[in-house]
């Protein structure tokens, strides 16, 4: 298969996901309000049984249960996303990266010389190059609303680890992040999660009241999480198809499935050799940027593997080169240490209809 088809593949299966994510939404909505109704009816069977006296439902009492529960994924979704609109450099700086300084680091002009001619062979607006220093593990990120505030960040591992080739799958696939628009899809989603997840909290407010309040609080938390897992799995459904959309992306830029496969080979060596020190390639994993990462942080809790936001190695492995591949061994590039001279920035040809092939 081409990597054209797996492109399309993934865009199209984004689509289906985004709708279920939209149904989700209105199930959520007629749930809360049908697990209120029988609420209402357990509480009217009750005064029948014991007053004789069956109350009607109130007036308005299905636009309130839309409006409130609309107002509170909606409002929840407003209050998220304008806290992530600070801007992809804000959001690197709060976990410890900084500027690249392609001046004083060989391995960093490697680095901004390779965005550099990606940039050309993409057609995207050169991001700010940033590093995440004092990280052992191989990873990277694109973060950023617009175009304005876009930003690439790389660890010091993957500088340190990387050749060229794979330096440039690994700055290519954060391209094609930037290119989709994966970042602003990413946290408009995780904004509405949280929506989702207030409405869960609303109920247990709700039920904190007593009295009536347990009945009514326990059905709008019955509905609202089962919205919010809903919400979650969808999302990371969305997240997972996004990156192999990168992964292809960054097949097609460089010509080389080597690239990003090395680095996906080497992070799998990272992570064999993390069993004797847990702690060791742990690196970004930090809340804001975790669905953001190359690969993420392994999650070994029950059932995770459906709120993952990354597909497994293996599976990208696999899918990079029609079959399994052995993990490369972690060996220091003598390259990052030495100057990559400006004359040598070299474009890479924009892949179109070639004989190249991504199995």
């Amino acid at each position: 298969m081409r990597f054209f088809d797996h492109q399309d593949a993934a865009r199209s299966e984004t689509r289906r996901l985004l709708l279920a994510f939209s149904l989700a939404v209105l199930l959520l909505v007629m749930a809360v309000h049908g697990a209120l109704v029988v609420a209402w009816w357990l509480m009217a069977a009750f005064l029948t049984w014991a007053l004789h006296w069956t109350p009607g439902f109130p007036i308005g009492f299905l636009a309130v249960n839309v409006g409130v529960t609309l107002l509170l994924v909606l409002g929840g979704w407003w209050v998220e996303t304008s806290q992530l609109r600070a801007g992809g450099v804000k959001l690197a700086k709060r976990i410890g990266a900084r500027e690249a300084r392609p001046s004083v680091s060989f391995a960093e002009q490697r680095f901004c010389n390779v965005l550099d001619e990606l940039c050309i062979a993409g057609t995207v607006a050169r991001p700010a190059p940033m590093v995440v220093t004092r990280t052992d593990a191989i990873n990277a990120f694109a973060a950023g609303w617009d175009e304005s505030d876009a930003v690439i960040a790389v660890t010091q591992g993957a500088l340190d680890l990387l050749n060229r080739e794979e330096l440039q799958g690994m700055v290519a696939h954060e391209l094609s992040h930037l290119r989709e628009g994966d970042t602003r899809l990413k946290m408009q989603l995780a904004g509405m999660v949280y929506g989702l997840e207030l409405v869960y909290n609303f109920g247990d407010t709700v039920r904190e009241r007593g009295g009536l309040g347990v009945l009514f609080g326990s059905a709008i938390m019955v509905a609202g999480f089962a919205g919010w897992v809903a919400g979650r799995v969808l999302k990371a459904a969305v997240s997972r198809q996004r990156e192999y959309l990168a992964d292809a992306r960054a097949v097609q830029w460089t010509r080389s499935r080597d690239g990003l496969g090395g680095v996906l080979r080497k992070v799998m060596t990272q992570r064999r050799d993390a069993d004797a020190a847990p702690h060791r390639f742990m690196g970004i994993a930090h809340p804001s940027v975790q669905h953001m990462l190359l690969v993420d942080v392994p999650d070994e809790r029950a059932l995770a593997h459906w709120m993952d936001s990354h597909p497994t190695l293996e599976q990208r492995v696999k899918r990079l080169y029609g079959r399994r591949m052995s993990p490369l061994p972690l060996t220091p590039d003598e390259a990052a240490n030495q100057p990559d001279k400006p004359d040598e920035i070299r474009p890479v040809r924009q892949a179109t209809e070639g004989p190249f092939t991504l199995v």
